[in-house]
């Protein structure tokens, strides 16, 4: 598990394919990994990675086609900036909110605009997990923790002081980039919870009808 709040933006130093999926490479910059050991996940770019091989500044992950399919490490190459963060501990401060490091899907950035120091960025996510997205909920782009200012369908805004745009890599966002979507983990379960039994035979979505008959709305 993790917060979201990034330690490190880090380089990819190699792709190396690897019997149909591949293996990265990681330079982590200022991330401090001396107690990392193998097998421990390492968040890249909100994706969460193990840790297969490690050095004095970088560490190695397979990446399956699972993760190459979903998210937009399918088109990771030699020199591209990365959000890192370890895998949180009991004594780790959660300045953000829960996250997985298991990526919904991909994103993209609709706009970017100043907005007093900070800037306002729109993005627009898949039909599919637009729904739990909410005003003032968390969302997590790209591993890092933000607050949803306003939804609007598919779309959404959330607006990103200095200090992030500095210490992470979404001061490099443009207009049609893919991002890395990751809902907040109480929305997802909460889904799963309502539709009750509904949920083991069918895959459709929560209606009002569902919440009426579940008891949330009254009829």
């Amino acid at each position: 598990m993790f917060t979201g709040i990034i330690l490190a933006v880090g380089k990819i130093a190699a792709v190396q394919p690897k019997g149909g999926d591949y293996r990265l490479k990681i330079e982590t910059g200022k991330l401090a990994i001396e107690d990392v050991v193998l097998g421990d996940s390492i968040a890249v770019n909100g994706v969460c990675l193990t840790a297969v091989e490690l050095g004095a500044n970088f560490f190695c992950a397979d990446v399956s086609n699972e993760t190459i399919a979903r998210t937009s490490l399918k088109i990771a190459k030699v020199g591209d900036a990365v959000n890192l963060e370890l895998a949180l501990t009991p004594t780790t401060r959660l300045g953000g909110h829960i996250v997985s490091g298991h990526v919904d899907g991909l994103g993209a950035v609709v706009f970017k605009q100043p907005d007093g120091r900070s800037f306002k960025y729109k993005f627009k996510a898949p039909d599919n997990i637009a729904k739990y997205i909410a005003e003032k909920g968390s969302i997590c782009i790209n591993g890092v923790s933000l607050t949803v200012n306003e939804v609007d369908g598919a779309f959404f805004t959330v607006n990103i002081v200095p200090h992030t745009l500095q210490e992470t890599t979404l001061g490099e966002l443009v207009a049609g980039k893919e991002v890395n979507l990751e809902v907040d983990l109480l929305a997802r379960y909460m889904e799963r919870l309502i539709k009750g039994e509904v949920a083991a035979k069918t895959s459709s979505s929560v209606t009002e009808e569902l919440l009426q008959n579940s008891g949330f709305l009254s009829k």
